[in-house]
């Protein structure tokens, strides 16, 4: 059997990087990837402004009980005038300071009374004062080619002006589904079927992490559909996924027609639970990978062994990501032959660690163990372990991202 990290491995670097960028308006830019790296225009703040609602004033012009004379009331978006020598000037959060001045009063720290603002509480020099450049230097490099781009990127991209960013172009993910027992959901169902959740469970699983899904074609087991549906897939899509079909039984076509297109398929028996029967072939350049046909191990897979290669063939940066730990809560012991992924739930303990509950049933069948799941926790191999014990935790939120 070939080890986890292994299989991991292999598969991180199984796909190319993109070669196509392409402009795309910062709007549209969620979950694409940049393709350049991108430096700030400009000081953030542009220039010093204020952080509360107040008054400017000069620090050495107070004197308890010396009221100021309100020299203007300044708004955000509105020039102050320059400062005059012992008065105040009214500003509202995000104004800008006015010349001379050095000091925000906040307005619950003081009173005005026809035009003139009493300070009741001694004020800091510097208060209040959010300093130009505090936050962003102009040159300053912003986010690294390779980035994913979330709400928080744009917003920092945003506040420098970018309205158009070269990306590379989304990744173009097929997923082809096999099985005369599978009926798609909402379709008549004889007791000898089963409805196929994995074509919609590997598309919404892609397009989370910014793929886009050509196609999620299903295959009957004939070699004629399987290669009408590789046909479309290789036409349309940069990686295929598919699911079920490359074992050894009668109705396993999914390698024969994989060989016919000019295909080696390399089957590897992982030595993971769930998840063992994984399959990788190249036709035409392009990759295809072969999950196992139980939606669980599907699921267990895909998080494990092909996002790292998603993420490679998308231009991120970081094709893995961390791996946390945790404490197992469990009153019963593990100890499988492969590495185990347990489907837990994260909690945080009285001082603060990471608390991993695994799911009552842990059966490769156990579909809602899915939603209910935070990650996966890893129990190596030949190893006891019980509850107490610290496990490697891969949080779902961070790995299917």
């Amino acid at each position: 059997m070939l080890d986890f990290d292994s299989a991991q491995s292999r598969l991180s670097t199984a796909g190319k990087p993109p070669a196509i960028t392409e402009a795309c308006p910062l709007h549209l830019a969620r979950g694409r990837v940049l393709a350049q790296t991108l430096f700030a225009t400009l000081d953030l703040p542009p220039a010093d402004n204020s952080a509360m609602d107040g008054y400017a004033i000069r620090h050495a012009d107070y004197a308890p009980g010396k009221p100021l004379p309100v020299q203007q009331r300044c708004y955000a978006g509105e020039r102050p005038e320059p400062l005059k020598p012992g008065h105040a000037i009214r500003l509202f959060t995000g104004s800008l300071v006015p010349a001379g001045a050095d000091t925000i009063v906040m307005q619950e720290d003081g009173v005005e009374h026809d035009d003139r603002f009493e300070i009741n509480l001694p004020p800091t020099l510097g208060a209040h004062v959010r300093r130009q450049g505090e936050d962003v230097r102009e040159g300053d490099q912003l986010l690294p080619k390779g980035t994913l781009l979330g709400a928080a990127e744009i917003a920092l991209l945003a506040s420098q002006g970018y309205a158009q960013i070269t990306t590379y172009a989304a990744l173009k993910v097929g997923i082809l589904t096999t099985g005369d027992e599978l009926v798609s959901p909402g379709q008549p169902r004889a007791d000898e079927h089963i409805y196929n959740s994995n074509g919609p469970m590997l598309a919404a699983l892609a397009e989370n992490m910014g793929a886009t899904v050509a196609h999620v074609l299903h295959a009957r087991d004939t070699q004629e559909s399987l290669q009408e549906a590789f046909a479309i897939l290789l036409r349309d899509c940069d990686l295929i996924l598919t699911v079920g079909g490359v074992s050894v039984g009668e109705k396993d076509l999914v390698k024969p027609a994989i060989e016919q297109l000019g295909g080696v398929l390399d089957l590897w028996r992982v030595c993971m639970k769930p998840g063992k029967p994984v399959a990788l072939a190249h036709i035409d350049g392009k990759p295809v990978v072969c999950l196992p046909g139980n939606p669980v191990s599907a699921y267990a897979v895909f998080t494990l062994l092909v996002t790292p290669m998603l993420r490679t063939m998308q231009g991120r940066a970081q094709a893995m990501p961390t791996v946390q730990y945790g404490t197992l809560v469990s009153d019963r012991p593990f100890n499988e032959k492969r590495d185990e992924f347990l489907r837990v739930q994260a909690a945080f303990g009285p001082q603060g660690q990471t608390m991993l509950t695994p799911y009552s049933q842990q059966g490769s069948g156990i579909i809602s163990s899915l939603p209910w799941a935070s990650g996966l926790a890893r129990i190596p191999a030949d190893t006891v372990l019980r509850g107490g014990d610290l496990v490697a935790y891969y949080d779902l939120a961070r790995w299917l991202a």
